[in-house]
């Protein structure tokens, strides 16, 4: 019972700093995020912050995981009306895309950020603590949502749902290097204000170079 007591006393206290920071991003962005504010806006101290998170950008990410709920939802949505596998692993980017370029900045830190390999583990950390954001979805979708690293996420879900197993073991590298080039291209750009196309635009695009590179190596029909 006492560590049971102990969890919910962590996730609560976890949850009330996540949930400051996220109320700092939302109005005022990532830059704004200081240790300061959260403790403020948590109503307590910065000591009591560094009991739960290993410094600011600790913190940061946990705050930054809380968005890929929506992402997530969508998947939990979508993915059954996916008639093959291939299907599947295209929904899943579209997805993706579509949330992650409404949100270029923190996808971008959470995935493409110098701090990523500092924490690899971050988000399964954030689904055991918040399991109920992660929600039920089949092994192979699991699997994907909780690799931090990108160029693992992309390359699991193509083992998983691109079946033409001989290509695929022969080219995998390639083809994961070349889809995720696309897409961090366009998320930088995004990111960055250089390009003017709206979100739907930048998805189709996107899309579009994804199923032009899993043609090009055969792994889809005209």
């Amino acid at each position: 019972m006492a560590i049971d007591n102990k969890l919910i006393k962590k996730k609560r206290m976890m949850g009330y700093f996540i949930e400051a920071a996220s109320n700092i991003i939302e109005n005022e962005g990532l830059e704004a995020v200081t240790v300061r504010k959260v403790a403020s806006l948590a109503g307590y101290n910065s000591a009591t912050l560094y009991n739960y998170f290993e410094n600011l950008h600790h913190l940061v990410y946990f705050a930054s995981v809380k968005y890929l709920k929506e992402y997530v939802d969508c998947i939990s949505s979508n993915i059954k009306f996916a008639k093959t596998p291939i299907d599947k692993y295209l929904c899943i980017w579209k997805c993706f895309c579509e949330f992650s370029y409404d949100k270029a900045q923190i996808y971008h830190m959470l995935f493409f950020n110098q701090f990523s390999d500092s924490f690899v583990d971050v988000i399964q950390e954030y689904y055991q603590i918040f399991p109920e954001e992660l929600g039920e979805h089949p092994e192979e979708v699991l699997e994907v949502l909780l690799k931090q690293n990108i160029y693992e996420r992309n390359s699991t879900c193509l083992k998983a749902y691109v079946k033409n197993s001989d290509i695929l073991y022969e080219s995998l590298e390639s083809i994961n290097e070349m889809i995720l080039l696309v897409y961090q291209s366009m998320l930088y750009r995004i990111m960055n204000n250089q390009v003017n196309y709206t979100n739907e635009e930048a998805v189709k695009i996107t899309m579009n170079y994804i199923k032009k590179t899993l043609l090009s190596y055969g792994l889809i029909g005209q």
